[in-house]
């Protein structure tokens, strides 16, 4: 069926619903945007499941809210028609020299065939279209892959593979362990898929058709043009929820969907959100580190998942890396710094500031022990032998400092230490790393997901303690999450939790602490329930941990214990950045 209509809209030549083909015999669909001059430029590609024909503004309603109020710089110099989730808007970047390609992945939107999101198929599919859009008639041969998230997560995959067209990754806010950061986190399943997987993804699955939303500009449906039955459409999809849920080690379904970071070469810019903590934060500070990328940039912000990806700031960072390495303007990018850091304080205040390196090179990195008298947390080590008891079902325990004489700054990676024991075979572990003002409340941050995050969050179900020695640096404690260690009833057992990568300015007269809990962070337990919102908002967002199967009650729901002996002392190991 010959589906695609190309005309000129909005300043632009706009190719509809373009074949392209895959090897395999199936053909995607893609969007293609460009000048109407005729003229040869580079390529902006973006591949993932949300339906390339989908309005921003019809689709995500409270998210194109609170961007349009955060950025009003979004609602400038643009019709705004041809705005789609997590990916820029063609009317701002076509004038400037793009060709914006916008690809219905496999199974979704317009394109055909079985949807099995972050596997191997698709990133051979975005090899493919990679070369595709750089050998055609108005492509200069460069191509770069852009988008936020879904189309960030699967650049990790393609940029292993290395298409030769490939010329750029702007890899932004993008997970990039599927066990570790979309399934289980620490062990524990994340109820993310199960929120994600019908609101976004099967709701544009290829063949929803007429029964689905239709393209404000097109007047065509999303995920058309053919409408199959709901027994059509279970066939034409892997079941990904229930894969993460069935299969709890990191094993042959997920190995394949994990890149070797090591054999990326193009240009990399990994921009990470510090309130990204389900989802949008490891991954980007892991694949940079990892990544084999001669050229190789880490940019680190705040705010929502989608503010600075169109804010004048972030803006300005990907035209300043594209301009180089898709045109090869002068940008003044050869003076950008390796790792770009806005440094977080209270009060959603953020100071932008270069270094060279992850996690940076001058970091002290200090114990804060617990202590078990006064629930104190310093760098005394503890000498009683001691045992604090926790109800897994309420609020934990929190271990505070003094309020700070002077400033202190945290800025990296954030490890612990326990000894726990519990009443039953395992326990699961909620660490949260705290802020609290001189009145003890809590100083939250507006997250990617979620307008109250905490300064960090960790997760460690017990039975899975086992670590990789040689992969486990002792500020990022890796395990290999391939066997079950169960417990005995009683007996303490030693657990290094990884807590996400973070960064406050502690002001003098604040404290820091750590709570260790037995269930997911809520701020104080109301939802704030913003307008449209499609998951409750309580300080973790879909990042929930919350399903009776994967955390039977028996197991779970019971009291913990911490245990202090010498030698055998708790703490916490935090990155302290000396100020001068």
């Amino acid at each position: 069926m010959d589906m695609m209509k190309s005309e000129i809209r909005d300043g632009m030549q706009i190719d509809w619903d373009v074949p392209i083909p895959m090897d395999d015999g199936i053909v995607l669909r893609g969007d293609v945007y460009r000048s109407t001059d005729g003229g040869k430029y580079p390529v902006l590609l973006s591949y993932g499941p949300y339906a390339k024909g989908l309005s921003f503004q019809e689709g995500y309603k409270s998210a194109w809210a609170r961007l349009t109020k955060a950025a009003p710089e979004v609602l400038q110099g643009s019709s705004n028609k041809h705005q789609n989730w997590e990916l820029v808007d063609p009317e701002k970047w076509v004038p400037d020299g793009y060709i914006c390609l916008r690809i219905d992945s496999r199974g979704a939107g317009r394109s055909p065939g079985y949807m099995d999101v972050w596997s191997p198929r698709e990133a051979q599919d975005i090899y493919q279209c990679v070369e595709w859009a750089g050998t055609q008639p108005w492509s200069n041969g460069k191509v770069g892959i852009h988008g936020i998230s879904y189309y960030s997560m699967n650049q990790w995959q393609v940029g292993e593979l290395n298409p030769p067209h490939l010329a750029a990754l702007c890899v932004w806010e993008g997970a990039s362990d599927y066990y570790r950061e979309l399934c289980r986190h620490g062990g524990i399943l994340s109820d993310f898929f199960n929120s994600w997987w019908p609101r976004q993804v099967v709701s544009m699955q290829h063949g929803v058709g007429t029964r689905g939303a239709k393209s404000v500009v097109t007047g065509e449906p999303v995920a058309g043009p053919e409408t199959l039955s709901e027994e059509e459409l279970a066939k034409n999809r892997a079941d990904s929820p229930g894969r993460a849920k069935r299969e709890r080690f990191d094993n042959k379904d997920y190995v394949p969907r994990r890149p070797d970071f090591s054999k990326i070469q193009a240009p990399l810019l990994s921009a990470a959100n510090w309130g990204g903590m389900g989802l949008h934060t490891r991954g980007n500070f892991e694949g940079w580190v990892a990544a084999g990328s001669k050229q190789k940039w880490l940019e680190v912000h705040g705010d929502t998942h989608f503010t600075h990806f169109y804010s004048n700031y972030g803006d300005a960072l990907q035209r300043k890396f594209f301009g180089h390495f898709l045109k090869g303007e002068d940008t003044g990018w050869d003076k950008q710094p390796r790792v770009s850091l806005n440094i977080r304080h209270p009060g959603e205040k953020f100071v932008l500031r270069a270094e060279n390196e992850w996690p940076l090179a001058r970091t002290q990195w200090t114990r804060y022990f617990l202590q078990p008298d006064g629930k104190g947390l310093s760098t005394e080590t503890p000498k009683a032998t001691a045992t604090v008891s926790y109800d897994t079902t309420g609020d934990g325990l929190t271990f505070s400092t003094a309020p700070l004489a002077e400033p202190v700054e945290i800025t990296g990676p954030v490890a612990a230490k326990l000894w726990l024991s519990s009443e039953t075979t395992d326990a699961d572990i909620f660490l949260v790393l705290r802020v609290l003002d001189p009145a003890g409340k809590e100083v939250t941050f507006t997250g990617s997901n979620d307008p109250r995050t905490p300064v960090g969050l960790g997760w460690l179900r017990a039975s899975h303690r086992k670590l990789d020695p040689k992969k486990s640096p002792p500020y990022r404690p890796w395990h290999p999450h391939d066997e079950e260690w169960p417990l005995k009833p009683g007996e303490p057992v030693e657990l290094d939790v990884e807590i996400l990568p973070t960064c406050i300015v502690v002001p003098a007269g604040y404290r820091f602490a750590l709570t260790v809990r037995g269930k997911d962070y809520e701020v104080d337990g109301t939802d704030i329930a913003l307008p449209n919102a499609p998951y409750p908002m309580k300080g973790v967002g879909p990042f929930l941990h919350i399903d009776p199967d994967d955390r039977p009650p028996a197991i779970f729901a019971c009291r913990n214990t911490l245990h202090f002996a010498p030698g055998k002392e708790p703490y916490l190991l935090l990155p302290i950045i000396p100020s001068a």
